[in-house]
């Protein structure tokens, strides 16, 4: 399974202040909460709030801080004052039922308010040393101390700038990434980390939505011309570093979509397809030029790539599946995880068009649908397998992982700031679990 940090907080129950008890308070419908005052979080998820008066609307409630005590909110010492709170996915037994993504949307109740975001970025302790930003945590160096403080401040559009600036592409790595940076956030060593991957999608959602994301078309062009072969993640950030040096780039998919891995290999319910092809849209307004169905060296020679561009760039995945040589492997209903899921997302996506009748390969389909699965291995790819038989109606599922299960806790040997080896429930295992 995906393993992800889990941490628990240690909380002061104190006695709310005379002056809050007898203030004239009108609280949030959805904000009341059972618990102890020492819990800020109420029962509808988020940091429990309330507003001096029944005129108060237009302006930033109060916040209740882990002391009990209501009050705007601060970043000084947001990690002290606020809790954790990632904003949850949708319901497991309300997801099943379609292949949308995971992540709520606007309306759900799960989906975090503004006031929601901006205590959970006020959280970020803006360290001398973030470590979340380094080899450690993010792979791309992500600013990220600095759109936690810009959405703190409500600097949305600055802070879609700043995360540009070393990542291409946000709205993939803020929904599929396993967020590194969150196991060697600096404020994981007393407490949970701040809620980095959820604050990233949000700043990337936001900028689409307010249109703040716009083409860059390159004032200069080099001259030069580049062959990108192969349209997956590395190939699309490839293609859009060269673009905008002013270089002429076109890139040849050997698919008949553009995306590789990210239109493929990943299910709609982690990445919808819309998400991608968006992306994409944009790279070509750039002025990218793309090629599908150009298998290099086999409808497409290599030879008339060298010959016809000033450079070829191989940016390729590898589609050889790690096979397991074991009696029984020859048996009718063995398939390799990326046999399964292309299959199924090509049928999502006709089925979309409505072109499944007429260009549905049915012998080629894999479902689960009333079958017993078994699925090898507990990472990633195994969790996708998981949750896409689940969404096949299957009749029970059983997963086998190579290694033992991992401790609750980071182990001696796994000391902040690696990546903790610690137990964790994805998303499929939560379906399992909801459903059986």
């Amino acid at each position: 399974m995906l393993v992800k940090s889990v941490t628990t907080t240690t909380q002061r129950s104190r006695v709310v202040s005379a002056a809050l008890r007898s203030a004239q308070t009108v609280r949030c419908k959805s904000t009341k909460s059972e618990e102890s005052i020492s819990n800020p979080i109420a029962q509808d998820g988020r940091h429990e709030v309330w507003r001096e008066g029944i005129y108060d609307h237009d302006n930033e409630p109060k916040v209740k801080r882990r002391d009990g005590s209501f009050q705007p909110v601060e970043k000084l010492r947001g990690f002290i004052n606020y809790q954790r709170n990632p904003e949850p996915y949708r319901k497991p037994l309300e997801r099943l039922m379609d292949w949308e993504e995971l992540n709520p949307v606007e309306g759900d109740d799960e989906k975090h308010t503004e006031v929601e975001r901006k205590v959970q970025a006020a959280r970020c302790m803006d360290c001398g040393t973030p470590f979340c930003q380094t080899h450690s945590g993010c792979p791309v160096n992500n600013l990220i101390p600095e759109w936690n403080n810009l959405v703190y401040q409500g600097q949305w559009a600055d802070a879609i700038d700043r995360l540009h600036k070393t990542n291409n592409f946000p709205e993939f790595t803020g929904r599929v990434c396993p967020a590194p940076c969150e196991g060697s956030c600096v404020a994981g060593l007393v407490d949970g980390p701040v809620t980095i991957k959820n604050i990233e999608y949000s700043i990337v959602d936001r900028a689409w939505q307010d249109g703040l994301i716009q083409p860059r078309i390159p004032r200069e062009r080099s001259g030069m011309t580049v062959a990108v072969v192969g349209s997956g993640p590395a190939g699309l950030a490839t293609a859009d570093q060269l673009n905008q040096m002013g270089h002429k780039v076109t890139v040849f998919e050997r698919a008949d979509r553009v995306g590789g891995l990210l239109m493929y290999g990943i299910p709609n319910m982690k990445l919808e397809k819309e998400t991608v092809e968006r992306r994409v849209d944009l790279l070509r307004e750039e002025g990218i030029e793309f090629v599908t169905n150009a298998n290099i060296g086999y409808n497409v020679d290599a030879n008339e790539l060298r010959a016809n561009f000033d450079s070829v760039c191989l940016c390729l995945g590898s589609t050889k599946p790690r096979d397991l040589p074991v009696p029984g492997r020859e048996l009718k209903g063995v398939h390799f995880a990326m046999e399964f899921l292309t299959a199924n997302q090509k049928r999502l996506l006709m089925t979309k068009e409505g072109t499944l009748e007429s260009k549905w390969e049915k012998d080629n389909f894999i479902t689960a649908a009333g079958k017993d699965v078994i699925v090898i291995g507990g990472g990633d790819t195994g969790t996708d397998c998981i949750g896409t038989s689940m969404r096949h109606r299957c009749k029970s599922v059983t997963n086998f992982e190579l290694m033992p299960q991992p401790p609750m806790e980071r182990a001696p040997d796994n000391p902040w700031p690696q990546w903790p080896r610690v137990f964790g429930v994805d998303y499929g295992h939560a379906e399992v679990q909801a459903v059986f």
